[in-house]
């Protein structure tokens, strides 16, 4: 009878139990998400000062992308997010404005909130000479507003 009960425990009860381990493992791991099973970082705050528009700008090593590069004179937030694998900011400078963000570590983000008037702006990276290494970009206020695809220095010359 023991031969029995043994070989009816290996062949049936075995199995099943190695199946419940593994997918208590699974469960415990967090299953198959595609982030890595960590928490998600928190998304920037999207509202910025009332009677604002919102613009994104995304640094990347060692390039600038923004939602948009035509803008009507106004209030804007710009909503920056460092997507780089290296501390950066961003600075905004022309028709009588310099602001920029504080510089952020990777992952991290920031809104600045200024008011532009028409004219000619560089946004740039300030830190460390990134400007230079094509990390800048040229926005222009009047005329017509763009909601294109922005703009992205991929070639490194900027403006």
């Amino acid at each position: 009878m023991t031969t029995t009960l043994m070989t009816f425990v290996r062949r049936n009860v075995g199995p099943g139990l190695a199946a419940g381990a593994l997918a208590g493992i699974l469960v415990a791991c967090g299953g198959g998400s595609g982030n890595g099973g960590g928490a998600s970082p928190s998304a920037p705050e999207k509202s910025g000062k009332p009677g604002t528009t919102q613009v994104d700008a995304k640094l990347i090593d060692f390039k600038m992308q923004l939602s948009k590069k035509t803008l009507k004179a106004g209030a804007y937030t710009f909503v920056v997010k460092n997507d780089g694998h290296h501390d950066h900011a961003m600075e905004i400078e022309g028709t009588g404005t310099e602001q920029k963000t504080r510089t952020l570590a990777p992952g991290e983000s920031a809104n600045l909130t200024v008011s532009l008037k028409d004219g000619k702006y560089q946004v740039y990276c300030p830190v460390d000479g990134h400007k230079d290494l094509g990390m800048k970009t040229e926005l222009t206020v009047g005329g017509s507003a763009s909601t294109g695809n922005g703009t992205n220095t991929t070639d490194g010359n900027g403006y």
